[in-house]
C-alpha cells in the first residue's frame, strides 16, 4: 500500500509538472509577436495588420488562451473533429515539413536514438572504466593522469569539440588527414566525413564517429569524475581495509566488495545524462548536418513552426520526468538502507 501511495504521487507530480511546463511552452509559442510572424510566412510578408489580424481570425488563432490550449490538449471540442489533440494522438500539421508532426518527430526521434545508443554504447563503458580505475588507488599517477583528461573533457562544450574533431580528422587541408593521405595510410582525403548527413540512410563508422565523439567526450569526463570520487570514498570505508587485512587481493576487493556501492552515483547520473543528450544533439546535429531531433527543434524555432515546436516540447518534457523516475527506482535499488526503509 505504501509503495503504491508513492507511486501515485510520484505519477501525479509527473502530470502535473509536464502541464505546467506544456502550458508555459504553448503560452509563449502564442504570444502575438510569434503569431504575426506565422501569419506573414503563410501568407505574405508584406501583410498589413489588419490582413494579419483576419488571418489569425480564420485560423482561430484569435480566441482566448485557455480554449486554445484546451483544444490543442484534446480536452475541449475543436470545431470540424470534435475532441482531437495531443491526448488522442492529433499533433496537427507542420508548417515547415507539411507533414503531420507525430510522423515528423518519430522519424526524428529514430534517427536520434540511433546516435545515443552508440553515444552511451562508447561513453558509459569508457567513463566507468576510467573512473574506477582512478579511484582505485587515489593519488597515484594513474589518478593525476585520468584527472586531468576528464577535466579537460568535461569542461569542453560539444561545438569546441566538434569543430576540433573536424579541423583534426575531417579537412582535407589541414590536421591530420593530409598527412595520412600524403604518407600513403589512407586512401581517401579525408580521415573521417565531416558531415553525418550519409548516415541518415547508411550508417558507418566514417560518417558517424565524429558526431558521436563530440557528444561522448563531454559525458565521459563528467561521469568519469563522479566514479572516482564514489570510488575512492568506498575505497576508504573500514570493510574494505578489513577485506586488506584478510589477505584479499586488489581485484577482489574492488570487483565483489567496492564497485556495487561505488556504482549507485555514477548509475543515478548516467540515466539522468539522457535529458542533457537531448541538449548535446541540437548542437552536434546542427554541426554535422545530421536530421535527428535537435536538427528537427532548430527548425522548427527557426521557422516558427508551433505545432512542431509543441510537439517536440512535449517529448522533451516527457523523456526528462521519465529518466528522472527511472533514476530514482535505480537509485533505491542500488542502494539496500533505501529499500529497507
Amino acid at each position: 500500500m505504501r509503495g503504491a501511495a508513492l507511486l501515485l504521487r510520484r505519477l501525479g507530480a509527473m502530470l502535473g509538472t509536464a502541464l505546467c511546463l506544456s502550458l508555459l511552452v504553448f503560452w509563449l509559442t502564442h504570444l502575438p509577436p510569434n503569431l504575426e510572424k506565422l501569419a506573414k510566412s503563410q501568407g505574405s510578408a508584406r501583410m498589413s495588420d489588419a490582413e494579419v489580424a483576419s488571418w489569425l481570425e480564420r485560423s482561430g488563432f484569435d480566441r482566448p488562451l485557455p480554449v486554445l490550449y484546451g483544444e490543442w490538449l484534446g480536452v475541449l471540442p475543436r470545431a470540424g473533429c470534435g475532441h482531437c489533440g495531443v491526448m488522442q494522438g492529433e499533433w496537427g500539421q507542420s508548417t515547415v515539413f507539411r507533414q503531420p508532426v507525430g510522423a515528423v518527430i518519430l522519424r526524428s526521434l529514430a534517427a536520434t536514438g540511433w546516435l545515443m545508443l552508440w553515444v552511451m554504447a562508447v561513453m558509459v563503458p569508457t567513463a566507468l572504466a576510467l573512473g574506477v580505475l582512478a579511484g582505485m588507488r587515489e593519488g597515484s599517477r594513474t589518478d593525476r593522469t585520468i584527472s586531468v583528461a576528464t577535466i579537460l573533457t568535461a569542461a569542453t562544450p560539444e561545438y569546441v569539440s566538434g569543430v576540433v574533431l573536424v579541423a583534426l580528422f575531417a579537412s582535407a587541408t589541414a590536421g591530420l588527414s593530409p598527412l595520412l593521405h600524403e604518407a600513403g595510410w589512407i586512401e581517401r582525403r579525408t580521415l573521417f566525413q565531416g558531415t553525418a548527413s550519409g548516415a541518415m540512410t547508411r550508417i558507418t563508422f566514417w560518417n558517424f564517429a565524429l558526431p558521436v565523439a563530440t557528444i561522448a567526450l563531454y559525458g565521459t569526463g563528467y561521469i568519469a569524475r563522479i566514479t572516482r570520487a564514489s570510488m575512492a570514498e568506498v575505497m576508504a570505508q573500514p570493510y574494505i581495509r578489513t577485506a586488506r587485512l584478510k589477505g584479499a587481493g586488489l581485484a577482489r576487493i574492488v570487483l565483489v566488495h567496492a564497485l556495487r556501492n561505488a556504482l549507485v552515483a555514477p548509475v543515478t547520473v548516467i540515466l539522468l545524462q539522457l535529458p542533457w543528450l537531448l541538449n548535446g544533439v541540437v548542437i552536434v546535429e546542427t554541426l554535422f548536418a545530421y536530421k535527428g531531433f535537435g536538427w528537427t527543434l532548430v527548425q522548427a524555432a527557426g521557422n516558427n513552426d508551433i505545432a512542431l515546436l509543441l510537439g517536440c516540447s512535449v517529448v522533451a518534457v516527457t523523456l526528462v520526468l521519465a529518466t528522472q523516475a527511472l533514476s530514482d527506482l535505480a537509485y533505491r535499488a542500488l542502494n539496500p538502507r533505501l529499500r529497507v526503509g
